[in-house]
């Protein structure tokens, strides 16, 4: 037997039969794949037994072994010949309520083979993984929103295999992390309960999942790793970034923030993880404003204002016209808004400063941050007092839910060596204009340490990984959740940090607010 260059390929040379020596066909790949593999047992689907007496004849009884594992058993997921000029994929997914992105792998030598993103189709439903629940509820609903996504997902795999020069068949093994949510609605399963007091979700610890089983088009024999959740609030996405990041092996403490719907935290070591979610994340995602948006060409994504002659600098994304903004912007322009004296430690517009960027729509107060006639869409784009309420509020939120994981263990923010952020907010966030409004606590901008889309990652690492099962359940096994709904002392914090940066400014020593 030859080295293994990857955990799920093994290069397996066997002694031919004779009468002398007449093991079955399988047996005799199994005896020699259990020593190679120190496995006690290994399972092969009948379809594939099949294919295995003229795979051996064709080959001279020299095959290319793919397999996967689950915590306790190895499967044999594909035979080929030594020099197969096919691949050994993986396709790692990002399970996304708003969007979904797969990674393709080659199992053989870990090298990405393409990337693929596309809109999560259950947004025809709901945008939001509450209206798709209560959809669930009604009679089809949850086989809809079950086909909705696994379509979505074969079609985003034949999309990128054909791009890669590759077929769907090539495909061994499926890596999956979302929230406990859509885990639900790609299993099938039914979500009602994890809305509901006490709220249960049918299983936290999906496992190992035969991809036929689950409608994925890719080879039969496949399997599909569904990342664990803790429950109804935390799951697999966040363990996926966990694991990708290393924040479980560290020897000092750290903190992983994920913003989306919810603001996702986890905060711990190699001795211990605490981990509590939150509403923060509508605001952070640019859903705060009218003029909020996802990010792509023409949207905002950084503000600059001149204190002194207050004095817009817009970018945007491809220096296109601007047509909305994202929340990097929204962040950047509420930073530079109270640096400029533009809004006070409430957040309020102040009319003075503002000057004739000040409007009335509505009944509401406006500040125009792109007149018409520089706007794509050929009409003011503002920000409305609302706006800034909304943002105080998220902002807020955000940094409570910060506050209170780390003083429930003992710890204070500035403590945190590390602090990882993910996901799209921490890949475009400014952390300098996250601390000057108090949304993010005021550390060394060295220990902010973006890591992109951490669940994708987490995922891909997973099919990379012989030891990823183990890793990942102890993962799970070792957070502690923190609830923070019935948690008084975080209603009083929160009340605290509804000001800019906060009533305590003693707090964000760096931030040096303008006299208003």
């Amino acid at each position: 037997m030859s080295p293994s260059p990857a955990p799920w390929i093994r290069f397996v040379a066997l002694r031919p039969p004779s009468l002398k020596d007449n093991t079955a066909d399988t047996d005799r790949l199994l005896t020699a794949l259990k020593k190679e593999l120190a496995a006690e047992e290994i399972d092969v689907d009948l379809d594939l037994l099949k294919q295995l007496p003229p795979v051996l004849r064709a080959t001279d009884y020299r095959i290319r072994c793919t397999v996967f594992r689950d915590r306790r058993r190895w499967v044999l997921t594909g035979i080929d010949a030594f020099d197969a000029l096919r691949p050994a994929a993986g396709i790692a997914v990002d399970l996304g309520t708003t969007r979904v992105v797969l990674r393709l792998i080659d199992l053989a030598s870990g090298r990405v083979l393409g990337e693929h993103a596309f809109d999560n189709p259950q947004i025809t439903i709901g945008p939001d993984v509450l209206a798709r629940i209560h959809h669930a509820d009604s009679p089809g609903g949850l086989k809809e929103l079950n086909g909705l996504i696994v379509g979505g997902l074969n079609t985003a795999v034949g999309e990128i295999c054909r791009t890669a020069g590759i077929e769907p068949r090539d495909i061994c093994a499926v890596s999956v992390a979302g929230n406990t949510s859509m885990t639900h609605l790609f299993l099938g399963l039914e979500p009602r309960w994890i809305i509901r007091e006490p709220y249960i979700p049918v299983v936290n610890r999906p496992g190992v999942l035969k991809a036929a089983d689950l409608g994925i088009q890719v080879s039969p024999f496949a399997r599909v790793l569904v990342f664990p959740s803790i429950g109804s609030y935390f799951g697999g996405d966040l363990i996926a970034g966990i694991f990708f990041s290393g924040l479980h092996r560290r020897p000092e403490p750290a903190l992983l923030v994920d913003v989306g719907t919810n603001a996702e935290v986890v905060l711990g070591n190699r001795d211990w993880l605490l981990g509590c979610a939150g509403a923060a994340g509508p605001a952070l995602e640019g859903g705060v404003t009218r003029m909020g948006m996802l990010a792509g060409p023409g949207v905002i994504d950084r503000v600059a204002i001149d204190p002194a002659g207050r004095r817009f600098d817009i970018h945007t994304i491809e220096e296109a016209p601007p047509i909305g903004i994202c929340g990097s912007g929204v962040i950047d322009l509420a930073a530079q808004l109270f640096l400029a004296g533009m809004i006070d430690i409430r957040g309020k517009l102040v009319s003075a400063a503002c000057g004739d960027r000040l409007c009335v729509i509505e009944g509401l107060r406006h500040l125009v941050v792109v007149p018409a006639e520089q706007s794509a869409a050929g009409k003011d784009l503002t920000i409305s007092q609302a706006d800034l309420d909304s943002l105080v509020r998220s902002k807020a939120a955000m940094y409570t839910i910060l506050e209170t994981i780390a003083m429930t263990v003992g710890l204070n923010l500035d403590e945190l060596g590390t602090f990882y952020v993910a996901g799209t907010f921490g890949c475009f966030i400014n952390p300098r204009s996250a601390i000057a409004i108090g949304m993010l606590p005021d550390l060394p901008l060295e220990r902010y340490v973006p890591i992109g889309n951490s669940s994708l990652q987490g995922a891909a690492l997973a099919l990379t990984s012989e030891n990823a099962v183990d890793e990942i359940d102890r993962i799970r096994d070792r957070i502690t959740y923190l609830e923070l709904n019935v948690n008084q002392d975080f209603m009083n914090r929160f009340s605290a940090a509804k000001f800019i940066p906060h009533t305590d400014v003693g707090r964000f020593p760096s931030v040096k607010a303008p006299q208003q």
